[in-house]
């Protein structure tokens, strides 16, 4: 996402790139940020480092030092730096609660990372703006990561082999292209929207739907299979709000047709 976004925004704005690795200023969350390498007067500053945590005990220590006070130091850099707006990456799984089945430590350190800058900027000159994406994919394997059952039903459909799915539930799932979001990102710095956003598709999706599209675009022809003996997956989907989208006037364009399109037309699997 990062290297899409930065290329997306050059196009209209001057950039400084900050993180551990391949950036203008080298910088490390885990660790002490010091002001006096960036500029002064910085227009917006736009927070995307996160962990996605895990079950461990290092992992919970991992997204609270890069979710939360990771968050807390990119406040209090914004600030320093006279930044106008601050602009936090977070996730729609900040809106889940601990009986959810996809409640993780990255869910938890998402809602604190969002509560920590909303209560730092609550009497600030620095408008805040929190943007809650649903799941990311994109053209580039980096998207596997985080997304694995999404790309593991492309690798299948390419290689023509049936798709299985546990228990006899067609899960639901939101999916936003990457594309879509930088420009959601790019509209929001522009027209300086401050406020907390859902960024989601305009369209949920059943595993089995990606399958069949899959299958399609590949010419394969291999089938989806319900292994009715499992547990059921579960739906991972939010309420639609569009809100942010009337005020930038722009609509996530790609459909979840078109985004496997796009990545088989890259070859990037």
């Amino acid at each position: 996402m990062a290297l899409s976004l930065i290329n997306l925004l050059k196009l209209k704005h001057s950039i400084i790139t900050a993180g551990r690795k391949n950036c203008d200023i080298t910088i490390d969350l885990n660790n002490e940020i010091k002001i006096d390498k960036f500029p002064k007067n910085i227009d917006t500053v736009i927070h995307i480092a996160a962990s996605f945590g895990g079950t461990t005990y290092t992992d919970f220590e991992d997204a609270i030092n890069i979710n939360v006070l990771g968050t807390l130091k990119a406040c209090q850099l914004s600030q320093t730096l006279n930044a106008k707006q601050f602009i936090l990456i977070s996730s729609m799984s900040s809106c889940l609660t601990i009986k959810s089945p996809y409640y993780t430590s990255y869910a938890l350190t998402k809602r604190q990372s969002e509560e920590i800058a909303s209560l730092y900027f609550k009497n600030s000159n620095t408008n805040l703006t929190i943007l809650r994406p649903s799941q990311i994919y994109g053209n580039s394997i980096v998207f596997s990561k985080h997304q694995p059952f999404f790309y593991h039903i492309l690798n299948k459909a390419k290689n023509g082999e049936d798709v299985l799915i546990y228990g006899k539930n067609d899960a639901l799932r939101n999916y936003i292209y990457v594309d879509d979001l930088n420009q959601i990102i790019s509209h929001t710095i522009n027209k300086k929207i401050s406020g907390v956003f859902y960024c989601g598709s305009m369209e949920d999706v059943t595993y089995s739907a990606i399958a069949k599209i899959a299958f399609k675009e590949y010419s394969k022809n291999g089938k989806v299979r319900f292994l009715n003996d499992k547990e059921n997956i579960p739906d991972n989907i939010f309420e639609k709000d569009n809100t942010l989208y009337e005020k930038i006037n722009f609509y996530p364009e790609i459909t979840i047709e078109k985004g496997i399109k796009l990545i088989i037309m890259q070859g990037k699997l």
